[in-house]
């Protein structure tokens, strides 16, 4: 089955389960993939429908599968994302007389790809972001582009590489208006133009607000809209740098989904570095996750040998620390740690988390929290 074929599937498998939200954000990425202008105004006038009939589930639905079903006759080609869009290779970056350095880090980065980066405040996230931005010049190593497009100077890559920083910029005049200008600045014609941009307004939710200013706008909606600016631009490769600070929960999870999704087209598949302290979410929809600690760098496959052959398990429970040790006597317990209000526990690799859950069960321990880090970057901010 081609990557085309599976995604068509996903959305009917959403809509058969009523999973309508989800379903149209996805039915509008296979809308996009097939770059059919004609398609585009056929979502735009469902997503204007939508807005009006908001209780019509059923014809919603049938209107949906009827797009998909034209989506579905459009032979779409895969994108070879094997070359890497960025190569960095002991990149060094230092503050004369200030101690901190940055590097040598090495990266190899791809198309369809997305790579966390975490680690704690002042380690190095920004500054690795900016120099592969080249917005910071490094002292040693070498760093490579491979776009698609030619380019000859710094002005012709940057329309293909794209650095969102945390605070972004305050516009003037409404949503629509901006994400108009972003397109008219390539020579893209008036109608082609109010097409791509609709197109976009609907697919990042921002239907009911084209027609805001910036001061009308929460944080979320502002991060939305910078998103929709980038992509109407289609580069390459995006450095994000924390896109969910300011957001809630939700909305995060939301971002971060649709961020993945549009990364994994399938003709035009983009590279995406995103700096987040929020872990856990980050590394649900990563590919690869690099931690930052003091600007030296290690990633979820690096190996410490002081933990190797460990199963590592995070728990946040009422129980004393005695009690724990207790009920894991029989799981080769390595060694139980308090850390910032919750325990860490080692056990040997015989040991698995699934003989922890059901111990815990047993034993009627409550627990609130708990999740299996061996494999996360989390072990490095824990140990």
């Amino acid at each position: 089955m081609s990557k085309a074929e599976a995604r068509i599937n996903d959305v009917i498998a959403f809509y058969k389960n009523k999973d309508t939200v989800l379903g149209y954000r996805k039915l509008m990425d296979c809308v996009i993939d097939t770059q059919d202008l004609d398609l585009y105004k056929q979502v735009i006038e469902l997503t204007d429908w939508k807005e009006k009939h908001p209780d019509n589930e059923t014809v919603f639905i049938e209107k949906s599968l009827a797009i998909l079903a034209r989506v579905s006759k459009i032979s779409i080609s895969e994108y070879n994302t094997d070359t890497p869009v960025l190569t960095g290779t002991d990149l060094v970056k230092s503050y004369g007389n200030s101690r901190f350095q940055l590097g040598p880090v090495s990266v190899e980065i791809k198309k369809g790809q997305v790579y966390g980066l975490v680690g704690e405040n002042g380690n190095g996230k920004t500054t690795l972001l900016r120099v592969l931005a080249k917005e910071l010049n490094y002292n040693k190593g070498v760093l490579d582009f491979k776009f698609d497009s030619d380019y000859n100077s710094n002005y012709d890559l940057r329309t293909n590489l794209v650095y969102i920083p945390q605070r972004t910029q305050k516009w003037y005049g409404s949503l629509k208006d901006n994400l108009k200008f972003v397109l008219a600045s390539y020579g893209i014609s008036p109608e082609e133009n109010e097409t791509r941009v609709l197109m976009m307004i609907a697919r990042f939710g921002l239907w009911n607000y084209k027609h805001l200013k910036w001061n009308e706008l929460s944080s979320g909606y502002k991060m939305r809209f910078e998103l929709a600016r980038t992509l109407l631009r289609q580069p390459e490769l995006l450095l994000l740098d924390e896109p969910l600070s300011n957001l809630d929960v939700l909305a995060q999870q939301v971002i971060l989904e649709d961020l993945k999704s549009m990364c994994n087209s399938i003709n035009n598949p983009i590279a995406l570095i995103l700096s987040s302290q929020q872990l856990y979410e980050v590394e649900k929809v990563s590919d690869k996750v690099i931690y930052l600690k003091d600007g030296k760098y290690k990633d979820n496959t690096t190996t410490d040998k002081t933990i190797e052959h460990q199963l590592i398990v995070e728990l946040d429970c009422t129980a004393e620390r005695n009690t724990l040790i207790s009920v894991f006597k029989n799981l080769h317990l390595n060694k139980l740690i308090y850390n910032g209000g919750i325990y860490v526990a080692y056990f040997q690799n015989s040991t698995t988390f699934y003989n922890v859950l059901e111990t815990l069960g047993k034993h009627k321990v409550e627990v609130t929290y708990t999740r299996n880090i061996t494999a996360s970057t989390r072990r490095f901010f824990v140990s």
